[in-house]
């Protein structure tokens, strides 16, 4: 073999084979494998053919295709198929030589496999990749993280290929240690969930309540993009409202209203319980989801219970004016809440994560990317130290100016009968953020009485537990005695 690849690529799927076009055209050349290797054969002879590509029949002809320290690549499912790859790769390696996952794998695993490999002396990365396929060709939003070694080998690649914002800086840097990387993927994956959530309630409230066509909504959603929810999702939503069938209907009326989903969402919203962080919007996004997905059961709860009429009769104009901002309130409150899961995974995982740099490298080439990210890196860059991101002057004025209409929208959209999940689950968790006394004193209270489970005093130093006989039946004796 004359020539030597840059970099190897197993899982020519289309998020794979837009990826290795995007690094061809970057001038890196790339060896290719499958595990039908008729793919192989059939993206040699097309999109590939003429350029760069080496195509390989087997791990090891990959492996064997490429520059030392070699660094092979995974674009495939998942769970199992990934830990499979890398049982057949580690056998042709050298020590140095880096596997990479670029799937959307669970952290947890990328932590396990980043300490496995390094066992075997060789190093992994585990690097989320959003954009989807068109991202993956044009310059996608990478965050990788687990062996820091192979940073060095593999920067030059990732960054040349990431896109591209405040006039060339990549959307692609280093993220912390082990599964830090695929961390950084999931909680995208999380706030997006609840993105998604917040524009579909729009889109009902529009549809229902305000009674308008697809026409008025498409124009609605375009003005939005132009002005504070200027996002890719937003952009998307105008298009798709848009498009027609071919018999001139809205296409997205012809649509099953059951969402899918691959789990990230999911994973988000188990890691927030695991970590005691307050993640309400986006699980509300991901039950949503779940609730959407019981078709049949929905379809035999509209025949037995009785909607209120819809009634509204007030300025159209105004109260979408009210909706975008209630978008606007919720789409800053899921940032929020995801930033402030990142910040108690930082600490508990130790990796030290720069939250303005995370924010960069959402803003291009990602399904998240937004206006607003860059006032999200201002933050951090103002106070590094930043406790919560509605802490900060511009969001706080911002959730701030937001609250008079997002109040209306959901007391319009309760009135009428609208499920708006994520725009109140948002709502109820500012209200609860901004509020010095919550209830929970009578709940400690309540696990005192029936628990022994003991409370703290607002009259005493932090710290100090006691315990009430509230019946005058019970004993001294209290829950934390039994822990040995």
């Amino acid at each position: 073999m004359s020539k030597l690849a840059d970099i190897g690529l197993i899982g020519l799927a289309v998020m794979g084979e837009n990826l290795v076009l995007n690094m061809e055209s970057k001038g890196f050349s790339v060896a290719v494998y499958n595990r039908s290797t008729e793919k192989v054969d059939k993206f040699i002879e097309g999109r590939g053919a003429g350029k760069n590509f080496i195509g390989t029949h087997s791990v090891k002809e990959l492996v064997d295709s490429l520059q030392k320290p070699r660094k092979v690549m995974m674009l495939v499912k998942a769970g199992d198929p990934v830990d499979s790859f890398i049982e057949q790769i580690i056998p042709h390696l050298e020590e140095g030589d880096i596997i990479i996952d670029g799937g959307n794998s669970n952290f947890t695993d990328t932590v396990r496999r980043t300490e496995y490999v390094e066992s075997k002396g060789f190093q992994f990365i585990g690097t989320g990749v959003s954009g989807g396929e068109i991202g993956a060709l044009r310059g996608p939003s990478m965050m990788p993280g687990g062996s820091k070694e192979a940073w060095p080998h593999v920067k030059e690649i990732f960054q040349s290929i990431s896109a591209k914002v405040d006039g060339g800086v990549p959307c692609c840097d280093w993220v912390g240690a082990d599964g830090a990387g695929h961390y950084v993927k999931m909680i995208h994956n999380g706030i997006e969930y609840g993105d998604m959530q917040i524009i579909t309630e729009a889109y009902q409230f529009m549809k229902d309540v305000l009674g308008m066509s697809y026409d008025e909504m498409h124009q609605t959603f375009k003005k939005w993009n132009s002005e504070e929810l200027d996002s890719y999702l937003i952009e998307i939503t105008a298009d798709i409202l848009a498009y027609k069938d071919v018999d001139g209907e809205p296409m997205v009326e012809k649509i099953l209203d059951t969402a899918g989903q691959k789990g990230t969402g999911k994973w988000t919203g188990i890691e927030a319980m695991h970590l005691g962080v307050p993640l309400t919007l986006i699980a509300e996004s991901v039950f949503s989801r779940f609730l959407s997905a019981q078709l049949e059961l929905r379809d035999q709860a509209s025949q037995v219970f009785e909607a209120p009429g819809i009634t509204f009769d007030g300025d159209k104009e105004e109260m979408l004016e009210s909706l975008k901002m209630a978008v606007y309130g919720a789409k800053i409150t899921s940032y929020a809440q995801g930033y402030n899961l990142l910040m108690e995974a930082s600490k508990e995982h130790d990796w030290d994560l720069n939250y303005g740099d995370i924010a960069l490298m959402w803003r291009g080439g990602c399904i998240i990317r937004s206006a607003f990210l860059g006032d999200i890196k201002k933050a951090f860059d103002k106070n590094p130290g930043l406790p919560h991101l509605l802490l900060d002057d511009f969001f706080k004025e911002k959730v701030q100016n937001a609250q008079g209409g997002w109040r209306k929208v959901c007391a319009a959209a309760v009135t009428n009968g609208i499920p708006v999940p994520a725009l109140s689950a948002a709502l109820a968790y500012f209200d609860g953020f901004r509020t010095k006394r919550l209830p929970a004193n009578l709940l400690q209270a309540q696990r005192d009485y029936f628990g022994a489970h003991t409370y703290e005093r607002t009259d005493k130093p932090r710290g100090e537990f006691f315990h009430t006989n509230w019946t005058g039946e019970g004993a001294d004796t209290v829950s934390t005695a039994y822990n040995s």
